[in-house]
């Protein structure tokens, strides 16, 4: 690939605002070749035959030198959210495996106001302005989300802001809390990242920012659960600290998880960690 430039979609052509940040973030994409993302606080007017996309989820498709808007959704207080800065678009979209039911394929997604949507992303029901019956189900779980949820083996991770590590199980194309972790993470919340022996052996893992705003700084905190029961905290880079310590926080650290090791980038410098040799 050369990275050019293949096709361009507008959030918001007649005003201003709408953006793709998601926390940090990336898009979802589909194995039809389906493209979702979040935008933030902005003009909606997309329900009166207008163009602008402010706290929507957007399903997109690349065909030729465009991408075409296949189907939308937007809650229903949109004009709430964008008043009060409450951004749908400060976390990103994950995608689910297939379930059984009446939605086979869902999203999920939350925002700054600390909802989470499950959303049908065959039919996401556009804008209702009543209430949000147009999505599959509703959550009210934290102060507020950023960056985006975890999902493994039928189970979303979630770390919102002033709130514990949350395990939902996905059970016939709902979200049910099956358990909570030990550490509460604060300010901006946390990205959860998964790693596994494909469908064993699970390790949640997420970095607390905490004060990252706050000069001089403050160390970042490397965290690890039991992917089975996260009220099992199994790791700290703070329990052996002087060994272990972080750098200085970032605000959206997501951890990544290859051969082995775990990297998290903090200010000045990218920390890896892996496991101490037996002897």
């Amino acid at each position: 690939t050369t990275l050019a430039q293949k096709s361009v979609f507008n959030t918001s052509p007649d005003a201003s605002d709408s953006a793709i940040w998601q926390g940090d973030a990336g898009p979802a994409a589909d194995k039809d070749g389906n493209v979702f993302v979040v935008t933030g606080n902005g003009e909606f007017d997309a329900a009166t035959n207008g163009r602008d996309f402010g706290d929507s989820v957007l399903k997109l498709r690349s065909e030729g030198q465009r991408l075409t808007l296949l189907d939308y959704f937007t809650p229903s207080n949109q004009a709430q959210l964008n008043g009060r800065d409450n951004d749908l678009g400060s976390s990103g979209p994950v995608l689910l495996a297939d379930q059984p039911g009446a939605h086979p394929h869902l999203l999920v997604t939350a925002g700054k106001e600390g909802k989470i949507y499950l959303i049908d992303r065959d039919h996401m029901g556009k804008y209702q302005p009543n209430d949000d019956t147009h999505a599959v189900q509703t959550i009210s779980a934290s102060h507020g989300a950023f960056g985006a949820m975890a999902y493994w083996n039928q189970n979303v991770f979630f770390a919102g802001s002033e709130t514990r590590l949350q395990d939902y199980a996905v059970d016939r194309g709902q979200l049910k809390l099956k358990a909570s972790g030990p550490t509460k993470f604060f300010d901006s919340g946390a990205t959860p990242a998964v790693s596994a022996n494909g469908s064993k052996d699970g390790v949640v893992w997420a970095v607390s920012s905490k004060n990252w705003n706050e000069p001089p700084g403050k160390p970042a905190v490397l965290y690890a659960y039991e992917a089975s029961d996260v009220g099992r905290q199994i790791y700290s880079t703070e329990q052996n600290s002087q060994r272990d310590r972080a750098g200085i926080a970032l605000r959206f650290a997501i951890p990544s998880v290859v051969n082995g090791k775990v990297y998290i980038g903090a200010k000045s410098e990218v920390d890896v960690y892996g496991l101490l040799p037996l002897y």
